[in-house]
């Protein structure tokens, strides 16, 4: 389990975890990132608690439990705003989370971004064959991530009108 600060109010829903990022008079976005890796997990989370944006981010970690969340899911509160979703994940690759996504009346608008360590052709032509509407590829270099994910904000919180829940 990895280490937050003390006085960082976590809340757990079964498998997930509910890390409400700071903000004082800031724009307010739910993200559900699905990703295993807890590296990644640790600096995508950082790099949004420094743009000051997020108020939300739910963390899930394998593919079942991100389709599971999504069939479940009747509390707007934990409605995503935006997805953050990683292709080679345990159980459940996130191919088939973003076909459930995008195949169900209830949630295909949410934007799904796909954030994955994966540059091969194959996987960026299923991903927008199957709708996703955005595919980054991580990069490696710490400082770079932390820029794409800056970008990532830019774009789609600050610049484009994401449907309301």
């Amino acid at each position: 389990m990895p280490q937050y600060p003390k006085d960082l109010k976590i809340k757990r829903i079964r498998n997930q975890v509910i890390i409400p990022l700071k903000t004082k008079n800031m724009k307010s976005i739910n993200i559900l990132l699905v990703e295993d890796n807890e590296g990644d997990i640790l600096l995508t989370t950082e790099a949004f608690e420094e743009s000051k944006i997020v108020n939300k981010i739910n963390v899930i970690r394998n593919g079942e439990e991100a389709i599971n969340f999504f069939k479940e899911l009747d509390n707007s509160d934990l409605h995503p705003d935006l997805v953050l979703l990683d292709i080679n994940l345990p159980k459940i690759s996130g191919h088939e989370v973003l076909m459930f996504i995008k195949n169900s009346e209830k949630f295909k608008s949410i934007p799904v971004i796909m954030l994955t360590t994966s540059s091969s052709e194959k996987d960026i032509l299923l991903s927008y064959r199957n709708y996703v509407n955005c595919y980054i590829t991580k990069p490696i270099d710490v400082s770079d991530f932390m820029k794409a994910i800056t970008k990532i904000e830019d774009f789609w919180i600050n610049i484009v009108s994401i449907p309301v829940n």
